[in-house]
């Protein structure tokens, strides 16, 4: 039977905790390395639903793409959520890993998901190579089959990624002829001028804020913008860790049990229209 510790070592052989960013905050959360591990569930966000999924499945550890505690903590207390959250894993010998922005530009790695998602083919390079790997680095950019109008592309993507309530928004001429695409999951908002340095057509990410998303578009030259939820463009790399870490596992004569929870932790789960003016 594998232990945590097992299972550990090979998330960071595929996830170098190297790679990620030095305000990070990556790796084992809590558990214990000698415990056995047969079931491991994998999930955008650490919140207490998922948290609930993973003790009624029986799994023995979570890993998330978000961390639970990125800036630290003085208390664990029971008194706040992200507390009760380390208080149920404890209690139900439930380990938590993080893999964060060292999954991020890793190879493959989160927008190569994103990028198959919304039927990127071919070979796909990173949007901001890392320095000394350029197989790795931040975003991805690719091509589709064929050239699609901005607006068919857009549904395309609707079609790939998990729904969520607020979809995805566009800004450009609904016509405009796409075929080289640049993604990048989460937040893409630093990746604007990469985008645009790149020559693509388009550029697929998630929380792009007005004044950043308005001046670009107004340059003549500057690729479309498709806008999805942060939580939808990261969730399809959880698919690909997961078989990676089976694969990986099985080359070691390891066995683990992987589930990629379905459940929408996206923020926002509702939305409503304004009025029309009387």
């Amino acid at each position: 039977m594998p232990t945590l510790a097992d299972i550990v070592e090979e998330l960071e052989s595929i996830y170098d905790p190297a790679w990620a960013e030095a305000w990070d905050a990556v790796g084992l959360v809590c558990g214990d390395p000698a415990a056995e591990v047969r079931k491991v569930l994998f999930a955008v966000d650490p919140t207490a639903v998922v948290a609930a999924e993973a003790v009624a499945w029986g799994a023995g550890l979570i890993v998330t793409h978000h961390p639970l505690y990125l800036r630290g903590t003085t208390s664990v207390a029971a008194t706040t959520p992200k507390g009760r959250l380390i208080h149920t894993l404890i209690k139900n010998d439930v380990a938590l890993f993080t893999a964060h922005t060292n999954a991020d530009v890793a190879d493959p790695g989160v927008s190569d998901a994103l990028a198959r998602a919304v039927g990127l083919t071919g070979p796909l390079t990173p949007l901001l190579p890392a320095a000394g790997d350029p197989r790795r680095g931040l975003g991805r950019v690719g091509s589709l089959p064929e050239p699609l109008p901005l607006s068919a592309f857009a549904r395309q993507a609707a079609r790939g990624l998990p729904a969520t309530a607020g979809g995805l928004r566009v800004a450009g001429d609904p016509g405009r002829k796409v075929r080289r695409v640049a993604v990048s999951g989460g937040a893409g908002d630093s990746l604007l001028g990469a985008a645009r340095a790149a020559g693509v057509d388009v550029f697929l990410t998630a929380d792009l804020r007005h004044h950043p998303a308005s001046e670009f578009v107004e340059d003549p030259g500057a690729p479309a913008l498709i806008d999805a939820a942060h939580w939808a463009t990261e969730w399809p790399w959880l698919a690909d860790a997961a078989r990676c870490l089976a694969s990986a596992s099985a080359a070691r004569g390891i066995t683990v049990e992987t589930r990629v929870s379905e459940t929408v932790t996206d923020a926002w789960n509702t939305t409503a229209e304004c009025e029309e003016s009387k």
